[in-house]
């Protein structure tokens, strides 16, 4: 089941290798046929035939955008829930990294971490709360299978409390105290992922006012909107590996060569998309400057061989 709601985001993953194989297959094959021979002899450049597969890598960019994306956040959401409820099975191991929080209401601080996050970072699964006193002593530790935020406290269910020196304490359930918002914890534990295109620029502007940082969100926001521009740079790197095959008799190894070269702007994307979510990077620059690069670098290699 996680898989299947899982299939829009792994395809949109997919979407740029996508557009290089369709768009290498269809002009070897072109080549094949002597069909593109043929248009050059008519005196159409080059620029002229890629002009249909330039448009059209530009329009499944943005139907990736537009229409893929809000499927693929749904099913990422839809993917968490039941990772939550595979996390109250004891066999199912955590390999994620647990989001953490700090509240403090002036006599202790605490800090809390669970291993799932629902219903927008509202509800925690698998929770922990620890707490401190103003010395950073740890005073309490309680250990929940749920927590959920409500107004003005966190509502813990089937809790066991352990303090220094005590014997542990089970509760049916328990309330802590907090000042944090609803709005406060839906942004700072929301997942960029499970973001649709459409709403990433409200997001952006709330986690802004609460003072959260948005370079994920913006990062992310960045790359969905660059996301046709990589596919249009991805078949130009289709065509110069293909017209290149057809004019010169290449080996396969020709190919070859586009096909990682594709892998390797892919991998480049997502590495630098990385540091731009971390904040190395500006967001801008780590979604934009690949891709540009990439285009650049495909035109480049076309007008060489147009032009020689």
């Amino acid at each position: 089941m996680m898989t299947a709601v899982r299939l829009p985001f792994i395809l949109q993953q997919t979407v740029p290798f996508i557009a290089l194989f369709v768009g290498m297959t269809v002009l070897i094959a072109l080549n094949r046929r002597r069909e593109l021979v043929i248009a050059r002899a008519a005196g159409i450049s080059v620029w002229q035939f890629m002009t249909p597969f330039v448009i059209g890598a530009f329009l499944v960019g943005l139907a990736t955008m537009l229409a893929l994306n809000p499927i693929a956040a749904w099913g990422q959401r839809q993917a968490e829930t039941i990772e939550a409820d595979l996390r109250g099975d004891p066999s199912y191991r955590n390999t994620l990294s647990i989001p953490w929080l700090r509240q403090s209401n002036g006599k202790d601080d605490i800090i809390i971490g669970a291993k799932a996050v629902l219903d927008n970072g509202t509800t925690l699964m698998n929770v922990v709360f620890i707490h401190f006193d103003s010395q950073g002593n740890i005073t309490l530790r309680q250990d929940a299978q749920s927590a959920k935020l409500e107004d003005g406290y966190w509502l813990l269910n089937n809790v066991v409390e352990r303090s220094p020196g005590e014997i542990p304490a089970h509760k049916s359930t328990t309330q802590v105290r907090t000042n944090l918002k609803q709005d406060f914890v839906s942004e700072r534990l929301a997942q960029p992922e499970t973001i649709a295109f459409y709403d990433l620029s409200n997001r952006i502007a709330i986690a802004k006012s609460f003072g959260i940082s948005t370079k994920a969100l913006e990062t992310q926001f960045h790359s969905l909107l660059s996301q046709p521009f990589l596919l249009v740079a991805m078949t130009l790197i289709a065509a110069t590996v293909s017209l290149k095959f057809s004019r010169f008799n290449q080996s396969r190894s020709v190919i070859l060569g586009g096909i990682l070269s594709g892998f390797v702007l892919y991998v480049v994307t997502v590495l630098v998309k990385a540091f731009g979510s971390s904040g190395v990077v500006p967001p801008f620059v780590a979604t934009w400057i690949p891709v540009i690069v990439a285009l650049a670098f495909g035109a480049t290699i076309l007008l060489h061989q147009e032009d020689g």
